[in-house]
């Protein structure tokens, strides 16, 4: 899996729905337009929640990627 310089990285391996998502949106709202975050975890909605929360919230998934159970997201915050 691929590794990054993102401004921030959220692990959230071992939490399930809705932990990840919420994780994510709390993290998201700390941050800078532009700036990154990388995420990683496993629990099996995760994709579907992740595409959903950035679409609705107008952020950008620059890169996700699935290794086994992994989920690996790299997300952008848009203005």
């Amino acid at each position: 899996m691929t590794k990054t310089n993102a401004d921030r990285v959220l692990d959230c391996l071992g939490l399930f729905c809705p932990e990840p998502v919420f994780r994510t949106r709390l993290e998201l709202d700390k941050m800078k337009i532009g700036e990154t975050l990388e995420i990683w975890a496993d629990d099996p909605a995760a994709e579907r929640d992740m595409q959903s929360l950035t679409q609705r919230l107008g952020h950008k998934i620059l890169k996700m990627e699935k290794s086994g159970n992994k989920l690996y997201f790299l997300i952008r915050k848009e203005g």
